[in-house]
């Protein structure tokens, strides 16, 4: 090999580098994640201290600021105006990430239309033609004669057009096509990436530009790159979702100007992205009648109560060991709920097959769901029909009780706006509701599991 180039391993979580290779990254902890990467010395320049005077140095008193001026941009997307914390905040950087052909271009492209058009938008595209762009903006009829287009792949040569036009709005499609010629990584690699996201770090904190970059995803869903860069951008969104259906979910995992458990429900049709405003109804669509192991949830998402349909099943095993399944619900949370239906409320599941299913791709990661996913496996085991106007949701503990939760208030409402008759919840929460004649909904509080499915069934 070349004197001149050397062989590194860069750990893809933390960045940390290292002349062998380790199994588990000293830096970090991490099993399997040192990667090899090529370094030519030729590319390394020498630093010297930059010389600063008074000049150079800006500081400001903090009572000198003003806040009261414009700081956030409208998308046109109430969903997405959420998500974000009531809008795009002026000079912030945020990363979106998601699996191929789940919509993040074509999202970018319809926030570049409704945005205000007196607001001047650079986007620079990687991976895309100038025309095929066009192409997709002819398609969700953008007509916007401040929206311009970029297709470059050196990131110096970025920086420079973005300090010379001084855009209100820079998109980056995406970070791993990017590439700075100080760095002989090929485009795409952990070096590259960090280099690339702390040039446009720089540019949004200095300018006072707002910054979106795209971020392809691994095959463990996560977004590919190192971790740092996460810790970089203020705001992380994941686009989730099945290309098999039209639905889909933007959820954000890091905001420093808002929520971190906000989600938008989209919808993909041939106009592009149309946002639902109440997933509820859209959840509970097409839900079946007359058919036991169905249970309808209420979970909080951010400040959104929403209600999704919990289907358990139960059947007869065919092996030595009974098999369990769980598809948008915690696998361990309902290993625990199967013991406290066994050890606390005589349900025995020991010698059955036992399925979970969340319909309309939501993951239920709050206790409160433990309630819903418990009386449908039940209702399975028994082969009993809950009334389709039953909701519930409740916290369950080892000793076989019911919990309560936050919120419950404004869960109730959200059953009672979709035509719910009766809605299950934990004793202790009944206090906060005052008069239950103004909830237009019939209010039972349960203290024990057992308790909660006689009511369910009966």
């Amino acid at each position: 090999m070349n004197k001149k180039i050397k062989s590194v391993f860069v750990c893809s979580e933390c960045g940390f580098e290292s002349a062998k290779w380790n199994g588990i990254c000293p830096s970090c902890g991490q099993g399997n994640t040192m990667i090899e990467e090529l370094r030519d010395s030729t590319f390394q320049k020498k630093f010297t201290a930059p010389k600063f005077d008074n000049s150079q140095i800006s500081q400001v008193s903090i009572n000198n600021i003003n806040i009261n001026e414009e700081t956030h941009y409208s998308t046109g997307f109430k969903e997405l105006d959420r998500v974000f914390g009531n809008g795009i905040v002026k000079g912030s950087i945020s990363l979106l990430g998601g699996t191929p052909g789940i919509g993040k271009s074509t999202l970018l492209l319809q926030i570049c239309k409704h945005l205000d058009k007196n607001l001047k938008i650079l986007y620079v595209s990687g991976e895309e033609s100038k025309r095929q762009i066009k192409m997709r903006a002819s398609r969700l009829e953008i007509k916007n004669e401040n929206l311009y287009l970029m297709t470059e792949t050196n990131i110096n040569l970025v920086a420079s057009e973005t300090e010379f036009t001084h855009p209100d709005l820079l998109i980056i499609d995406s970070i791993q096509t990017m590439s700075s010629p100080e760095s002989s990584s090929i485009p795409g690699s952990v070096s590259q990436v960090k280099e690339c996201t702390n040039v446009l770090l720089k540019l949004s904190k200095s300018l006072d530009i707002t910054i979106i970059v795209v971020g392809h995803v691994n095959k463990d869903g996560a977004i590919a790159g190192p971790k740092v860069l996460e810790h970089m951008v203020d705001c992380v969104l994941y686009f989730e979702g099945d290309n098999q259906t039209s639905h889909r979910i933007l959820r954000t995992v890091k905001n420093r100007h808002g929520s971190t458990n906000e989600i938008g429900v989209f919808c993909m049709d041939k106009e592009g992205l149309k946002e639902i405003e109440n997933p509820s109804e859209m959840l509970l669509a097409g839900k079946p009648e007359g058919v036991s192991g169905i249970c309808v949830a209420c979970i909080m998402e951010g400040s959104r109560p929403i209600l999704t349909e919990v289907q358990g099943l139960v059947t007869s095993t065919n092996f030595g060991n009974p098999r369990r399944m769980s598809t948008g619900f915690d696998y361990n949370r309902m290993a625990l709920i199967l013991a406290v239906l066994e050890k606390r409320s005589g349900y025995y599941f020991s010698s059955v097959d036992t399925y979970i299913n969340v319909v309309g791709g939501i993951k239920l990661e709050e206790p409160a769901a433990d309630l819903s996913v418990a009386i449908s496996l039940v209702s399975s085991l028994k082969d009993e029909v809950i009334k389709g106007d039953i909701t519930a949701f409740g916290e369950i503990g080892l000793s076989g009780e019911i919990r309560a939760v936050s919120n419950a208030e404004l869960r109730v409402k959200e059953a009672a706006k979709l035509g719910f008759k009766k809605c299950i919840i934990p004793y202790h929460n009944l206090s906060s509701f005052s008069d239950e004649k103004n909830y237009n909904i019939k209010i039972v509080g349960v203290r024990t599991v057992r308790q909660a499915v006689e009511e369910a069934l009966n």
